[in-house]
């Protein structure tokens, strides 16, 4: 009896020192903004406005095919605590230069939202950083 009692606290112990859930808290508001979302990923299929993205050292080069402003974003998918977002504005060269001095290596997730002509567009992608 002794050693189930020990069994059930040792399991207690361990189940309030483990991390909380690391499910999406914004679900909700995902949801309704999905049909929004799937039609600027479409956008840019569709407009062939896919951003070339190159790591150069410890610089990311976004080019972009127009005229862009808008937010990149990198997320982390271990620790949203890492999570850094950039404005964007690409001059003439329609190239946007970003510092990597801040961004720890490893894998992340850049979303870019943008917006050229009038239109909105999203692109996901998942980059190592080196």
């Amino acid at each position: 009896m002794a050693l189930f009692m020990l069994f059930i606290l040792a399991m207690c112990f361990y189940m309030f020192r483990s991390p909380a859930d690391e499910y999406d808290h914004q679900y909700y508001e995902k949801g309704l903004h999905f049909d929004r979302d799937y039609e600027r990923q479409k956008r840019v299929k569709d407009d062939h406005a896919q951003p070339s993205i190159e790591q150069k050292g410890k610089v990311l080069w976004v080019e972009f095919a127009g005229r862009t402003t808008g937010s990149l974003k990198f997320i982390r998918p271990s620790s949203q605590a890492l999570d850094k977002t950039f404005p964007i504005n690409s001059g003439p060269d329609n190239c946007v230069m970003i510092p990597l001095n801040q961004i720890k290596p490893g894998r992340w997730v850049l979303v870019i939202e943008w917006q050229n002509n009038g239109k909105d567009y999203l692109y996901q992608q998942e980059i190592n950083i080196k």
